[in-house]
């Protein structure tokens, strides 16, 4: 049987360890006259870094060249196992999509697990994979490869653990249990990667011909215990693993968390030891998030300044983490994070998530968008920013919601741009039906290969690792003959990258990022926890499906208690093996108070209660920068040469307005982007009317009708426009029947326009005319809506508003429209009057809004524009002047700042 020594936590642990194995394996080790050749034996540790420690430590016991041990882990000595011909594990990705391909089979996992869709299945099959796995771990040791009693023996065991729920519980888990059951039992062949390791563990352990020594933070678990009592048969083992025994533990940490210790050794046996406050242990309660991350990263900095050369960073609470990362990283301090982080929150990953998002919803712009943003698609296109933002104006300003068809069609005008949304839509449309997940993964390839994505993906640290992912893909799931939908294939692809780890390559070591466990064993100069609240410490236990903790407590498995008390043997042993720990949280979140682990809690309790003084609290003052006040005064730009030389009515309205939204907007050529509605807007629907009107009175221009068969016109041309428009949008129909009632309210007012002599002459007419004054000129632009002339040749020109009467009163009431003057000089004909148009009824009736003076109004209108540009070329300046109502919906507001002076 093996031989156990069990070693206190602390920081001398390794060197303690050296000390044992040198004294078992050479027990002359101390003569300087011989060599220490310890080359006939081996020492498994649990990771890379126990290696390296345990190497240093023998080299530090020795003090003089020697022969080390082969030191390896377990895994890596498997690996160097010949490989059996013909055996190989299933890969976990053959297996998880082989269960998959059996479960949406029965329609009553759907309806059980409230499954909409079939890939809600996929983390059912999941989670069962991840059950059955701690089943094999669980159960092979016990049951043997040979026993032939091994079917009932566990069935035996599998009843008994269910014994211990209550009958109403066990009823209610009946179906959910017994799946669990079959699948285990359906998985556990001689090409499960459990089975086989498990097999290959022990073709180890009978070929042993050295003594081994298994070193490890932690008790072995079942197999690796049937690993060591196998060896034990051949060669001598000894397990050094921590005591956590009592006497083993700081008294204070046993005082205040007696569960620590092993079960029947709780009570402290030597109450004669004192107990004392822990001298390294510091507390940093933090206001907010921001507030925990800037005293984290000054933390670090002051320690690197001190001359420290190992510090590391827990990181319980991964938002602050990945934030006093990004603080550090900008002070040019690199961290080697070892918790890695996943594959899918990586650039490279987003890119392809947004190409199957893409996909599945159809070109949905925003998406799209977002899709030819990304670096690694059209890499090699030189004009790429051009093109984007070119399809960027023209999907906005078109508000096309989705459809390629449509996005294609809004880029018309920019046939360069235009191609990339072509090569979209064809390998998009390749994307259909049913394949088998290989001939799916070489679409994608084809698809990244076209969009140039491939050569960016490989030229990146988390691309490569897409790759090599994909890679991975190919040659495991070569054997899975299953067709599967393009939903399946990309639930599948995105199970498989949020599973996978982004590693990268570690430059500067000496500030390292890790989780609790990954300090197991190790000693730093300082270490820096992030999170010690109650939310992250204890971690937020993550419940299995739906295995009751006593029955996991029956079956062998791991509890939510065995977790916990793992998690806190941990903390111990942090705590106990390095001399500078700073635990760090913040006290409140949401406006609301956030506590300390209770863990903290209780030990400030136990101080407390001992008449101790309390634990430290750590403080960081974090540089301060003196800036000159700058008083900020309203922005009065000039510039001359700047002036348009054309201008539009809205762009006269502008500068009367604001004459800094004017400079911006007008001479600058700022502007924002169109913002996309996926619901149809007020101006969509005046977009609409002004089509339905203009080819309404065209055709009744050129084919006359009157009554029924006028009204029968109006709403065929309206039907035609409106249908166009609910085939994109449904949210139209509500437009549509606001148009439906304003209709014959309209048509009466064409009849009434007729009676009084007036006809349709040109609608959507475009029309442009110079301004002159003594130095200079401007070229004076719009699209009149229409102008209606009478029998004497007499015109009037006319705007439409899909508003109400009342308010185009008020409008001319404040003169602040200078619309219809505009409209007037830009009329190659002298023009009798001008009203606006409400296509709004009011009392069942349409009545146009007639402009009062309209030849004054005209004539100070164009006297206004003259002197107004006169101005702008002398060098006058362009106040940031408007009133809130203008600032209030500006879009250059943030340029001038308003608010700041």
């Amino acid at each position: 049987m093996p031989d156990t020594i069990r070693l206190s936590p602390s920081a001398a642990f390794w060197d303690e360890a050296a000390r044992h194995l040198l004294a078992r394996a050479l027990p002359g080790w101390r003569d300087a006259a011989t060599v220490a050749d310890l080359s006939g034996v081996r020492a498994m540790v649990s990771t890379f870094e126990h290696l390296q420690l345990l190497r240093q430590a023998l080299a530090r016991a020795v003090g003089r060249a020697f022969v080390p041990p082969t030191i390896m882990t377990l895994s890596a000595s498997i690996g160097m196992l010949p490989p059996r011909s013909g055996q190989s594990a299933t890969a976990s990705s053959e297996r998880l999509m082989t269960l998959y391909a059996s479960l949406r089979q029965h329609g009553w996992l759907k309806k059980l697990f409230t499954a909409r869709r079939n890939t809600d299945l996929l983390p059912l099959a999941e989670t069962l994979l991840t059950l059955a796995d701690e089943l094999t771990q669980a159960f092979l040791p016990l049951l043997g490869a040979d026993n032939e009693g091994a079917a009932d023996a566990a069935d035996a065991r599998w009843q008994a653990a269910l014994e211990r729920l209550s009958p109403a519980a066990r009823h209610l888990l009946s179906d959910e249990t017994q799946l669990v059951w079959t699948i285990w039992k359906s998985q556990l062949d001689g090409n499960d990667a459990l089975a086989l390791r498990f097999a290959r563990m022990q073709e180890l352990a009978r070929e042993a011909q050295q003594p081994l020594f298994w070193i490890s933070p932690v008790a072995p678990d079942a197999m690796e215990q049937v690993f060591l009592d196998t060896w034990s048969q051949r060669q001598p083992v000894t397990v050094m693993t921590l005591d956590w025994r009592a006497d083993a533990i700081a008294p204070i940490y046993r005082h205040a968390w007696q569960e620590v210790a092993d079960v029947g050794d709780e009570q402290d046996r030597n109450e004669a030891t004192p107990l004392q406050t822990p001298p390294g242990l510091m507390l940093f309660g933090a206001d907010n998030l921001e507030a925990e991350a800037q005293g984290g990263a000054q933390s670090i900095l002051d320690w690197l300044q001190a001359g420290m050369q190992s510090i590391a960073i827990v990181a319980q609470d991964r938002v602050v983490a990945r934030r006093i990362r990004a603080l550090l990283e900008r002070a040019q301090i690199h961290v080697a994070d070892e918790t890695g982080w996943k594959l899918s929150t990586t650039r490279a990953a987003a890119a392809v998530a947004a190409w199957t998002e893409l996909v599945a919803a159809q070109a949905e712009t925003v998406g799209l968008l977002d899709f030819l943003k990304s670096p690694f698609v059209f890499a090699g296109e030189a004009d790429k920013a051009d093109h984007l933002m070119r399809i960027e104006t023209a999907l906005r300003r078109g508000n096309v919601p989705g459809g390629w068809d449509a996005a294609v069609a809004a880029c018309e005008r920019v046939p360069d741009a235009q191609q990339l949304l072509l090569r979209l839509r064809e390998q998009a449309q390749q994307h259909v039906g049913r394949r088998r997940l290989c001939e799916w993964l070489a679409a994608t390839r084809r698809t990244f290969d076209a969009l140039d994505m491939d050569a960016a993906l490989q030229n990146d640290e988390a691309g490569g690792q897409i790759l090599e992912l994909f890679d991975a893909i190919e040659r495991d799931c070569a054997h899975i003959d299953q067709e599967f939908s393009f939903a399946e294939w990309r639930a599948f692809l995105n199970l498989q990258i949020e599973a996978t780890a982004f590693v990268q390559p570690w430059r500067d070591r000496r500030v390292v990022m890790l989780p609790l466990n990954g300090a197991r064993l190790r000693s730093f100069d300082a270490v820096l926890v992030v999170g010690a609240d109650a939310e992250h410490l204890p971690s937020r236990p993550v419940e299995t499906l739906f295995f009751a903790n006593v029955v996991r407590a029956e079956l062998g498995l791991a509890t939510r208690e065995s977790r916990q008390r793992q998690q806190l043997r941990d903390v111990v042993e942090l705590l106990s093996s390095n001399a500078r720990v700073v635990m760090s949280w913040q006290t409140h979140k949401n406006g609301e108070p956030n506590l300390p682990s209770p863990w903290l809690q209780r030990l400030e309790l136990a101080l407390a209660q001992a008449g101790l003084p309390p634990l430290a609290k750590a403080s960081f003052d974090l540089p301060c920068r003196r800036l000159t006040a700058m008083p900020a005064f309203m922005p009065a730009p000039s510039a001359a040469p700047l002036r348009p030389q054309k201008l539009s009515a809205s762009g006269y309205n502008s500068l009367v307005a604001c004459p800094y939204q004017f400079f911006a907007t007008r001479m600058l050529g700022l502007s924002g982007l169109d913002e996309l509605s996926e619901l149809p807007e007020k101006r969509d629907y005046g977009d609409w009317l002004h089509r339905i009107l203009a080819l309404f009175h065209e055709t009744l221009r050129e084919h006359p009708v009157t009554g029924d068969e006028r009204a029968a016109l109006l709403q065929e041309i309206s039907d035609r426009v409106f249908g166009e428009e609910l085939r994109r949008s449904a949210a139209a129909l509500g437009f549509q029947a606001r148009w439906q009632k304003n209709m014959p309210a309209y048509l009466e007012w064409v009849a009434e326009r007729e009676a009084q002599g007036w006809q349709f002459m040109l609608g959507e007419e475009q029309a442009q005319k110079v301004l002159h004054w003594d130095d200079g000129e401007i070229v004076l632009h719009g699209r009149i809506d229409r102008i209606d002339a009478d029998a004497n040749g007499a015109q009037v020109v006319l705007d439409y508003k899909s508003t109400s009467a009342e308010t185009l009163k008020k409008r001319l009431d404040k003169g602040e429209d200078q619309q219809l003057p505009f409209y007037g000089l830009l009329s190659p004909m002298p023009l009798a009057g001008a009203a606006y148009v409400p296509l709004e009824q009011s009392k069942n009736r349409i009545a146009e809004v007639a402009a009062q003076d309209f030849d004054d109004w005209q004539r100070a209108l164009e006297q206004r524009i003259a002197a107004g540009m006169q101005a702008i070329d002398r060098g006058a300046p362009l106040p940031a002047s408007g009133p809130e109502s203008v600032c209030q919906y500006c879009d250059v507001r943030g340029l001038c700042r308003k608010g700041a002076w």
